[in-house]
């Protein structure tokens, strides 16, 4: 006795609906197991023979002892009298499954040489083989291709256009060891990588790719800071085994070698000009150095507390230097002496920026504040702004009045200055930011984080951007977690405002 899906009932839908839903249940199952395929190479082939067809339907009849059984062979007696000779015979041929070969074939039909139509697979109906082929590959081109139809569809054409949008800045570096610090090249598009195992690696870096020039083996220790001397010829490198190198950028070779340059281990570095740099530890000892000459030129202990920055202006007259103490020092370099030292701050003044035509410094703060000083006056601030609340251990200045901070939240974070405006998010590491630097050209900012990566964000658009005004209006929540064009993450309003734009212009 036979399954009743063998047999037409005219009362019944036609058998094409049932060997098309047959089929592509039977297609789902062999593409998600290749196993199947061999296990089913039995029915690759239908044979002629009744005793064939016999023994393959067995698969599908069921005991004699089986409850109903009457009803299906009485069915069966009553349909073979409707059906024409062509359908009985088609109705009592055994469901062959399709071969694996021609499944293999993304269940593509074949034309014959004679141009007669197409062929099925392994003997069963041919519409149902078609439709369940076209359904494959209408599902597939779905998932892989954009049809030219749904670009009609707003978020469709987001997608578009952000995957054909160019890159803007470089691509990520990653490295395996901790990196401490970076430095663009003043001149080239390159940039030096130092880190914790006392190597300093230099990447060309553009928008498509960046290339590993070369590996510099400098110190036995942590590198802890890099600078490029004014030329880009050399690379002054201190580290945690109290030296300070200077290196050849092209021949690697070692130019000038200052073993023991500090008691304690040094902290940062920072260039003056063409010969003179300056140099910070971590016991509070501040010391100038002429490349000129074989030991510094000046040294100054007037804190406990490590160096956190140092900084000079374009005019190289005074050096100012920041401390875990909560001090702010500030050097006279050409009279080798202490010019002013500022009261005591119950945080961490941990980097700074000068702005507004060399008329303030901004110093950043351990809990996040951000302290004025008047030029000239630099034994307390004049004015003070909560940035965040997060500690803050980077700064780069963007423009004269732009302010790029960066800590342990892992967010750059641009800020105005004078008057104080959180701006928005400029970018974002998964952890804390260890160093910040900007290109030569001023366009492009870099950042490094714990998590052994460098990070290149674009920040050309603060060319074009307006002045604040004074006792203007404004959303300080909003500001803080505005994102700007090169975040990462786009604003949720961003998307709508395109929306209203097209519906305004119509």
């Amino acid at each position: 006795m036979r399954l009743h899906q063998n047999f037409k009932n005219p009362d019944d839908p036609s058998d094409s609906e049932f060997i098309d839903d047959e089929l592509v249940e039977e297609v789902e199952e062999m593409e998600n197991d290749e196993d199947l395929l061999d296990n089913d190479a039995r029915y690759m082939q239908a044979s002629d023979s009744e005793d064939d067809v016999d023994n393959r339907d067995a698969d599908f009849q069921l005991d004699d002892d089986t409850e109903g059984s009457s009803e299906f062979d009485e069915m069966g007696e009553n349909t073979d009298e409707t059906l024409s000779n062509d359908e009985r015979d088609n109705a009592n041929k055994p469901l062959v499954r399709p071969k694996p070969s021609t499944l293999n074939k993304n269940i593509q039909t074949e034309t014959s040489n004679d141009g007669g139509g197409t062929e099925s697979c392994g003997g069963g109906r041919k519409d149902g083989v078609d439709n369940v082929a076209d359904i494959t590959k209408s599902i597939k081109s779905s998932v892989f291709e954009l049809k030219e139809e749904d670009e009609d569809d707003e978020t469709v054409r987001a997608i578009i256009a952000a995957i054909k949008k160019p890159r803007s800045s470089p691509p990520e570096i990653n490295l395996e060891d901790f990196v401490t610090d970076i430095c663009f090249h003043p001149e080239r598009d390159i940039i030096a990588v130092a880190t914790i195992s006392g190597d300093v690696c230099l990447y060309e870096y553009s928008n498509q790719k960046n290339t590993l020039l070369r590996t510099i083996e400098v110190h036995a220790k942590a590198c802890r800071d890099v600078q490029f001397t004014e030329d880009g010829c050399y690379l002054l490198t201190c580290s945690k085994d109290k030296s300070i190198m200077v290196t050849d950028v092209e021949t690697e070779k070692l130019k000038k070698f200052y073993e023991n340059a500090h008691e304690d281990a040094i902290n940062k570095l920072h260039v003056i000009d063409a010969n003179v740099f300056a140099t910070g530890d971590d016991a509070g000892t501040v010391k100038l150095w002429d490349l000129r000459m074989k030991n510094e030129i000046f040294g100054l202990k007037e804190v406990e507390d490590y160096i956190t920055q140092l900084l000079t202006n374009d005019v190289g007259k005074l050096l100012f230097a920041t401390s875990g103490g909560g001090y702010l020092s500030t050097i006279n370099i050409a009279a080798r002496k202490l010019y002013v030292q500022s009261e005591p701050y119950e945080e961490e003044l941990t980097c700074m920026g000068i702005y507004r035509g060399d008329s303030k410094l901004v110093v950043g703060s351990s809990k996040g504040n951000l302290y004025t000083f008047n030029w000239g006056q630099f034994g307390y601030h004049s004015d003070k702004f909560p940035g965040v609340k997060a500690s803050m251990s980077e700064m780069i200045p963007i423009t004269d009045r732009i302010a790029c901070v960066a800590g342990e939240e892992g967010i750059i974070r641009a800020v105005h200055v004078a008057p104080f405006r959180n701006l928005g998010i400029v970018g974002q590491h998964t952890m804390p930011i260890e160093s910040l630097d900007i290109s030569n050209n001023g366009e492009l900012i870099a950042s490094s984080s714990h998590n052994n990566d460098v990070r290149f964000w674009n920040v050309k658009y603060f060319e074009d951007f307006g002045d604040i005004k004074y006792n203007e209006k404004h959303n300080a929540y909003k500001e803080k977690h505005h994102n700007l064009p090169s975040s990462k993450f786009t604003n949720a309003s961003d998307f709508f405002s395109d929306l209203a734009k097209e519906n305004t212009d119509e």
